[in-house]
């Protein structure tokens, strides 16, 4: 039976030790209230640390809160020393990726260790998970501490169904492009067939660092990735509407009366955080003195209520961010106080979800104003508290929010003067303008509240898993998968074998993708085997594939079966050609390669080619389709055609392609076990000509003739190393 599994670094329930015993309290709202009726199904489960380092933890303890949390509360305990807390969280989580997401570049640390840490505690989580992953079952992990599970998942899973959701922003891609792991952190996410985030900019942010960094387009914000396709959007998270909206507010705190008798004659606006800096909290307070010295004839009518709950003060940053506040603070008191009047009231402290509710319920304006903050619940929270349809929400374009309650006084975080008259706009709106506005987006929220943002989640992610399936068979190399196994008894084996994308990963220019040692070692391996016939079949121009491999026993079909040359020997035309039509065609490609910086021409013995991977990808597009279309007009009259590869638009004889470089090989002699490998357009003639009881596998995705698929370069060298050991192990047992 299948079951949802659920992974975020907190469980839904934390554990203390104390002198009597393991205590457990369970989490309320947010994550915790959407996610409910889900965890709640027979069988489901939530992965996540438990809220106690294990070193404080006897191995009874661990065993005694791995089967309480199992039984009763249906969560896994993932157990994290408090050096790993230290490292992964505090460090790389919350000094790495907190400030740079939030694009506070200068506060971001780069460290080796932390990073490690970060690595090792995602790969601890992926081992738990282990035992309890079923083949149908679906997982959904949250935000940013987990951000390599995906990838980890899918290796071993290449069928499961894996959802990811950031909770934080996706910065723009000049500033993720900053972060040292950039590549391990997309290729982790890329696991997953379906990501979410708050926002369409954190959407758009996210795709063209995609683009940019990995080379994978995207086509309506479907990103094809190896086996699987990868669908990204956006889900604005929402509230437990009804509870803020209904919560009656009879039984608040002794404190909250006080509060409320002594503003009943002034005007309040009210301010709640966590101790952050991408809150923004100086700079509230900075545009509340403008409007205090702006407005004069707001003194002593108006008070801003300050609430910021306390957050890792330990922390030098976080200390330091405190005591600007209370300076702040004591400077706009003692300048614009009176005896009967503060006008900034500060509680460093934690209130009660019912006395939060009185103060949205007793306040005229709501001042959300973070630098930057992937979504900002409280401006949703205030909205649904006042169910009388009063109140005004002053909140910056930079909150996630903002892009949902347009009816809201936006405000730019960084202008104080901004800030000073959106408070003015807000304290002097018509009531009938407030209320207005207010139903609009009571009424939106109400409808996209948590559960409704966890129910369009789930049902997408349960669409999106019907993209995950190959359009072939995913070749498992397991030791015993047919190819193998035919393999393993063939006597006369031919081997076609492309190189860029097949034998080597894709380089920033053509001349980066010489062999390496590995590769090198193993077609030399593999040539050794008498009963191997090696062919590298390759669009290469023949004088570089031989610099690289002609000192090895393979044989070498180069620019897509032109040149053939069987080992140690010279180069044979395949079929008579001229390069008359060259001078033409380069003269368009240059034209092209001036308009487009980063793109270059790769000139061969009997072909153009135009490589455009280092380009700009927003540009891109337009000019390769116009170029494409350029080269198709004046190549229709020739015996030309135009070719279109990885990134490379390649003009040549159109009676040259691999499909004739195969028949070189198979027509005058008979094998029984035949092996063509490609991973793009030009390898398609390749599969086509191959007999039809060869082995044809295609590397990466997209459509194709090939029977199999293999995920990268990657897994084609596992193969390679297999067949390697399987002739070294025949020649042992023959000796």
């Amino acid at each position: 039976m299948s079951k949802i599994i659920f992974v975020s670094n907190r469980l839904p329930v934390t554990v203390k030790k104390q002198e009597t015993g393991l205590i457990y309290n369970e989490s309320i709202g947010g994550l915790a209230t959407g996610l409910k009726s889900y965890h709640q199904q027979g069988g489901s489960l939530w992965a996540g640390w438990p809220g106690i380092a294990s070193d404080a933890l006897a191995v009874e303890d661990r065993q005694t809160i791995g089967k309480e949390l199992r039984k009763k509360y249906q969560c896994l305990p993932v157990f994290l020393s408090e050096r790993e807390i230290d490292q992964y969280y505090h460090g790389f989580c919350n000094e790495t990726i907190w400030p740079l997401f939030h694009y506070f570049t200068g506060h971001t640390q780069y460290s080796q260790e932390t990073w490690e840490a970060y690595k090792r505690v995602n790969e601890k989580f992926f081992e738990a998970l282990i035992p309890v992953i079923g083949d149908q079952d679906t997982i959904w992990i949250h935000d940013y501490q987990l951000m390599l599970l995906p990838q980890m998942i899918r290796e071993k899973y290449p069928e499961a169904r894996i959802g990811f959701f950031l909770h934080i922003p996706f910065p723009s891609f000049e500033i993720f492009r900053l972060l040292i792991w950039r590549e391990e952190i997309l290729q982790g996410l890329l696991g997953a067939n379906l990501i979410g985030f708050h926002t369409y900019d954190y959407v758009r942010h996210f795709v063209s660092s995609v683009r940019r960094i990995l080379g994978i387009e995207h086509n309506l914000y479907k990103l094809n990735c190896e086996i699987h396709t990868v669908r990204v959007d956006a889900f604005p998270m929402g509230i437990d509407y009804d509870y803020f909206n209904k919560h009656r507010t009879e039984q608040v705190s002794a404190e909250l009366e006080a509060f409320i008798e002594s503003t009943q004659e002034i005007r309040n606006i009210v301010s709640i955080d966590r101790l952050d800096y991408t809150k923004g909290i100086p700079d509230r307070i900075r545009a509340f003195k403008r409007f205090l010295e702006d407005y004069p004839e707001y003194h002593e009518r108006v008070r801003l209520n300050l609430i910021v709950a306390p957050s890792r003060v330990e922390v030098e940053t976080y200390d330091r961010l405190k005591r600007e506040i209370e300076t702040l603070v004591s400077e706009v008191n003692g300048r614009f106080g009176t005896v009967n009047w503060m006008p900034v009231w500060f509680f460093f402290r934690t209130f009660s979800q019912e006395d939060l509710i009185a103060f949205y319920r007793h306040s005229d304006v709501l001042l959300v104003t973070p630098l930057r903050d992937g979504m900002n619940l409280v401006a949703k929270e205030y909205i649904a508290a006042r169910h009388d349809f009063k109140g005004m929400l002053v909140m910056s374009e930079t909150a996630g929010a903002a892009s949902e309650l347009g009816e809201a006084v936006i405000v730019n975080a960084n202008d104080h003067g901004a800030i000073a008259r959106g408070i003015k706009a807000a304290l002097d709106m018509p009531e009938a303008e407030i209320m207005e506005r207010n139903r609009r987006m009571h009424h939106r929220i109400s409808r996209y509240h948590v559960r409704f943002w966890a129910d369009e989640f789930i049902h997408a992610l349960s669409s999106a898993e019907q993209d995950a399936k190959p359009s072939k068979p995913l070749l498992q190399l397991t030791g015993d998968s047919p190819l193998e196994e035919a393999y393993q008894s063939a006597e006369h084996r031919l081997l076609f074998l492309d190189y860029d994308g097949t034998l080597v990963g894709f380089k920033a220019t053509p001349d980066q993708a010489k062999p390496d040692e590995e590769l090198k070692r193993l077609l030399t391996e593999l040539s050794k085997d008498t009963a191997n016939k090696v062919v590298i079949i390759t669009g290469r121009d023949r004088h570089i594939i031989e610099k690289w491999l002609g000192d090895l026993n393979v044989y070498i079909i180069a620019s897509h079966g032109l040149w053939f040359r069987k080992p140690g020997d010279s180069w044979v035309k395949t079929i008579n050609v001229d390069d008359a039509w060259k001078e033409p065609i380069r003269h368009i490609l240059e034209m092209y390669t001036d308009r487009m910086p980063g793109s270059l021409i790769e000139e061969k013995d009997y072909s153009l080619a135009w490589h455009y991977r280092q380009c700009e990808p927003d540009t891109i597009a337009q000019k390769r389709d116009e170029l494409r279309e350029a080269l198709i007009s004046i190549t229709q009259s020739m015996s030309l055609g135009v070719l279109e590869g990885n990134k490379v638009l390649e003009v040549k004889d159109a009676r040259v392609n691999k499909g004739h470089g195969v028949h070189l090989l198979t027509r005058n002699d008979k094998y029984d076990f035949i092996l063509g490998v490609g991973d793009d357009h030009t390898d398609e003639d390749l599969f086509a000509a191959l007999p039809e009881e060869a082995y044809s596998i295609k590397i990466g995705s997209g459509n194709t003739h090939a029977a199999y698929r293999l995920k990268s370069p990657k897994e084609m060298r596992v193969l390679l190393r297999k067949m390697v050991e399987f002739s070294k192990n025949k020649k042992f047992a023959s000796i």
